[in-house]
C-alpha cells in the first residue's frame, strides 16, 4: 500500500554527504547511482505503509532531496528505475526495494521468497516484477550522540599485543552470569562477567568476527541455516542489528558503542573483521538487495566479455570493484565512520588481496594501498591483513607494505607441522619463533608485522585439533564436502572422543604445546576464543552457518586449568619484553658477556646448530636462547631495555630425549618457568637444575629462565 507523496515536501537538499543525515529539523538524502534513470526514496511507518517520494536533484551522479520533520527513527529504503540488461550488466529493477550503502542502522531482516531476486526466478525475460519490500531489511536514520565522556583508546603498542579473536553472540548467549536479556549481544560483551575473563587472560584487544550488518545466504535459509560467522554483509556503516539487546530502530548504534567504552575502560581495544570484498548479493543467481540494483557495473567487478556474469576472487558470488572511486569512497568512508564515530581501533581485513587487486594481479601499489596510507584516520589504527584470496595468485603472505600487519598462515602451517609429526625439521620453525623475518624484514617492517595463530574461527578448534583428522561437517547440509581436508594435524592415535586416559592426557599436553609455542614466539599472538576453556565443534571444521551450541562458547564445560596455563603464559610475556621483541634478532655476540649471543640455538647435544642440523629434516628438538641483555628497543625515554634471560626447549619427538643445557658463559643454571608437562604449566615446586645432560619428555615444550653467579 503507498500513500500520496503529498503528505511530504521534499527539499532539494544535498549531495553530500551520501546516507541519510538528520540535523535536528530534517533529514537530507543522498544516494550515488551513476546509471540511474530516476530514484524514488520509500519511507515506511510503522505499521509498514509505503511512502515513495521521487528524487528530483541529481549532481554529480548523487540523487538527493531534503525531508523537513522526518528524523530518527524513520525507516527508509530506495528504488532505482533504469535500464535492465543483464548480458550488458544493467540490473535496475524499480520492484526492488534497496538498502541505502550508507545506512548506519538496519531494521527487519530477510525472508526467504521469489520477490528478493531482481530476475524471473522461476524463469521467464525481463525484470521480476514482485515487489521485495515486504522481505528485505529497512535503513534507519538515526543521532548519534553518544556521551563518549572523554573515552580513550588504549592504543596498545603492537608488540605488547594479545589479540582475542571472537564472536559476538558466541561469547555470551551461554554464559551464566550474563543475565538472559544480555546474552549474545554487544551490551553482553561489554558484562563485566565477560569483560573480567578477558582482563584475567591478559588479551589487550578483541578482534570482532563480522558485526557490520550482514543477511543469510539463500541457499542456507532453504537449507534452514543461517550464517553465523557473518561475512555476508549488506550495510558497512551499521553494526548487526541482531546483536543488540536494546532495539533496531537506532539502539543498536548507541550499544555498540556503549560496549567499545566500557572495553576501553578495562584497557581492551576493538578491532573488526571487515568484508569489503564482496557483498551479500552474491553471484548472477543472488538477490537484488541494494548495490545490484543500485548501480550494478559501479560497484562490481563484472567478467570481461561476459558482463552478466561477476568477477568472482572471494568464492562468494562477486568482488567489489575498488578499483572505482565511488566504491573506494565508500571503503574509506565507512573505515573513518567506525573510526571517528564508533572509536574502534582496528580493522582485519578479509580476504585483503582481492582488495588489492588492481586488474587481474594483487598490486602492493594499488589504490587501495595508497588511499589507506595517505588517510589521516585510517592510517593511524591497527591495520590487519588476511593476505590472500581465492584467485589466481592470491596467497600474498609476506607481501603487504609497511603499515600492514598479516595473518602469518606460514606460521600456522609451521607449528601445527611440527606438533602433528610431520618430518619438516626446525629450519621454518626458527623463522616462526622469530618473528618471520624471511616475510617481513626486507621491506623494513617489524616482527609485530607478523600475526601468529595456530587456530582461527575458519577450521578446527584446537581441542578439535589434536583429536580429528577428518573433518565431520554434514550438519552444514554439503555432504562433508566443505571445510578443510588438510589440516596439517594428529589425533593423537584415536579418531573422535576416547575414555582412554593416556590419550586424554597426551591431547591435552598438545593443546597446550601449540598454545605454548604461539605465546613464546615473537610476534602478535592471537588467540581464537574458547581455545583457553578447551572448546569443542564435535569435528566440524566449517561451522559458519552454525548458530547453535556446535559454535557457541560453553561456559558450564570449562578447563580451568587450560585457562590458568594461558592467563600465566600471557602475564609473563607481558612481563618479559625479550619475549615480545620490537626488532627482528641479529644473533651477534653480544660485548661483556663472554660471547652469548643475542639468538643462539642449540642442537640436543649442547652444541649450537650447523648448517647440517639446519636440513635435517628428521630433527625435532631445538633449544632457543634469548638473552635479555640483547634487547634492541630502547623504552619511551630513551633507556637500553633490559630483561631475564631465557631457554627455550622444544622437543616434539614421540620419546623422551636427553638434552644438553649449555653451560658458562650461556648460564651457570636454569630455573623452571613453565612447562607443558603440568596443567597449569607452573612447576608444582621450585626447580632449579644445572647445565648439563637432562631427559626431556615426549612432546614438550619447556620455558627456562638463565640463572647468573653475581
Amino acid at each position: 500500500m503507498h500513500s500520496s507523496p503529498d503528505e511530504y515536501e521534499v527539499w532539494p537538499g544535498s549531495p553530500a554527504p551520501l546516507g541519510a543525515h538528520w540535523d535536528g529539523t530534517g533529514t537530507d538524502f543522498a544516494l550515488w547511482s551513476a546509471g540511474a534513470h530516476a530514484v524514488d526514496l520509500c519511507l515506511f511507518d510503522d505499521d509498514g505503509t509505503e511512502h515513495r517520494l521521487r528524487l528530483r536533484e541529481n549532481t554529480h551522479q548523487v540523487w538527493h532531496g531534503r525531508l523537513p520533520g522526518v528524523g530518527p527513527g524513520q525507516r527508509y529504503g530506495y528504488r532505482v528505475h533504469g535500464g535492465w540488461d543483464p548480458s550488458s550488466g544493467l540490473r535496475h529493477n524499480p520492484a526492488k526495494l534497496l538498502l541505502d550503502p550508507y545506512a548506519r542502522a538496519v531494521d527487519g531482516d530477510q525472508a526467504l521468497h521469489p520477490a528478493l531476486f531482481g530476475f524471473r526466478y522461476e524463469g521467464g525475460e525481463g525484470p521480476d516484477p514482485r515487489d521485495s519490500a515486504p522481505y528485505v531489511p529497512r535503513g534507519v536514520v538515526v543521532h548519534d550522540s553518544f556521551p563518549w565522556d572523554g573515552d580513550r583508546s588504549p592504543t596498545t603498542p603492537w608488540s605488547d599485543t594479545v589479540i582475542y579473536e571472537v564472536h559476538v553472540k558466541g561469547a555470551t548467549i551461554r554464559h551464566p552470569d550474563v543475565p538472559p536479556a544480555l546474552r549474545g549481544t554487544y551490551a553482553g560483551l561489554a558484562h563485566p562477567a565477560f569483560v573480567e575473563h578477558l582482563q584475567s587472560l591478559g588479551v589487550t584487544a578483541v578482534e570482532l568476527l563480522p558485526v557490520h550488518h550482514f543477511v543469510s545466504e539463500p541457499h542456507l535459509l532453504r537449507r534452514g541455516l543461517s550464517n553465523y560467522w557473518g561475512y555476508n554483509t549488506l550495510g558497512y556503516f551499521a553494526p548487526h542489528a541482531a546483536y543488540s539487546s536494546s532495539g533496531t530502530a537506532g539502539q543498536q548504534v548507541t550499544e555498540f558503542k556503549a560496549m567499545v567504552k566500557s572495553l576501553h575502560a578495562a584497557g581492551i581495544e576493538v578491532v573488526l573483521d571487515v568484508v569489503y570484498n564482496h557483498t551479500a548479493e552474491g553471484d548472477h543467481t543472488g538477490p537484488t538487495l541494494s548495490f545490484k540494483g543500485i548501480d550494478n557495473g559501479g560497484y562490481y567487478r563484472l567478467r570481461e566479455g561476459d558482463p552478466s556474469r561477476y568477477q568472482d576472487y572471494t568464492g562468494c558470488g562477486n568482488t567489489l570493484d575498488v578499483r572505482r572511486p565511488q566504491v573506494l569512497a565508500l571503503l574509506m568512508d565507512s573505515l573513518r565512520y567506525w573510526v571517528t564515530e564508533m572509536h574502534v581501533d582496528g580493522f582485519r581485513f578479509d580476504l585483503a588481496a582481492a582488495l588489492a587487486r588492481s586488474l587481474h594481479d594483487v598490486d602492493r601499489l594499488s589504490a587501495f594501498f595508497d588511499v589507506i596510507h595517505q588517510d589521516p584516520v585510517v592510517s593511524r589504527v591497527k591495520l590487519i591483513a588476511e593476505p590472500w584470496d581465492v584467485g589466481p595468485g592470491g596467497y600474498q603472505v609476506g607481501n603487504f607494505p609497511p603499515l600492514w600487519t598479516e595473518w602469518n598462515g606460514q606460521y600456522r602451517d609451521t607449528v601445527r607441522d611440527v606438533w602433528s609429526g610431520a618430518r619438516v625439521g626446525v629450519r621454518d620453525l626458527a623463522y616462526r619463533l622469530t618473528g618471520s623475518s624471511d616475510l617481513y624484514r626486507s621491506d623494513g617492517r617489524r616482527p609485530f608485522a607478523s600475526v601468529n595463530f595456530v587456530t582461527a574461527h575458519d577450521g578446527f578448534p584446537l581441542a578439535d585439533l589434536v583429536t580429528y583428522e577428518h573433518k565431520l561437517n554434514e550438519a552444514n547440509g554439503e555432504d562433508n564436502r566443505d571445510g578443510e581436508s588438510h589440516n596439517r594435524n594428529w589425533n593423537c592415535g584415536v579418531e573422535g572422543p576416547t575414555d582412554d586416559p593416556q590419550v586424554t592426557a597426551l591431547r591435552a599436553r598438545q593443546v597446550r604445546n601449540h598454545l605454548a609455542t604461539l605465546l613464546l614466539s615473537t610476534g602478535v599472538p592471537m588467540l581464537t576464543a574458547g581455545d583457553e576453556l578447551g572448546r569443542t565443534q564435535g569435528g566440524n571444521n566449517n561451522a559458519y552457518c552454525q548458530d547453535n551450541e556446535i559454535s557457541w562458547l560453553d561456559w558450564a564445560d570449562v578447563d580451568e586449568d587450560l585457562r590458568a596455563f594461558v592467563a600465566r603464559l600471557v602475564r609473563l610475556r607481558r612481563d618479559s619484553p625479550v619475549l615480545r621483541q620490537e626488532a627482528f634478532f641479529e644473533g651477534h655476540e653480544l660485548p661483556g658477556t663472554g660471547g652469548t649471543r643475542d639468538l643462539a640455538w642449540f642442537a640436543p647435544g649442547g652444541a649450537q646448530l650447523d648448517t647440517a642440523d639446519w636440513f635435517d629434516t628428521g630433527l625435532q628438538t631445538i633449544g632457543m636462547y634469548l638473552d635479555g641483555r640483547g634487547i634492541r628497543h630502547r623504552d619511551q625515554r630513551g633507556r637500553p631495555v633490559q630483561d631475564d634471560s631465557y631457554l627455550v626447549q622444544l622437543h616434539a619427538g614421540a620419546e623422551p630425549v636427553t638434552v644438553h643445557l649449555p653451560g658458562a658463559p650461556w648460564a651457570d643454571g636454569y630455573e623452571f618457568v613453565v612447562s607443558t608437562e603440568w596443567a597449569t604449566g607452573a612447576p608444582p615446586r621450585p626447580a632449579v637444575v644445572a647445565p648439563g645432560p637432562i631427559e626431556v619428555p615426549p612432546r614438550c615444550v619447556w620455558l627456562l629462565r638463565v640463572l647468573r653467579r653475581p
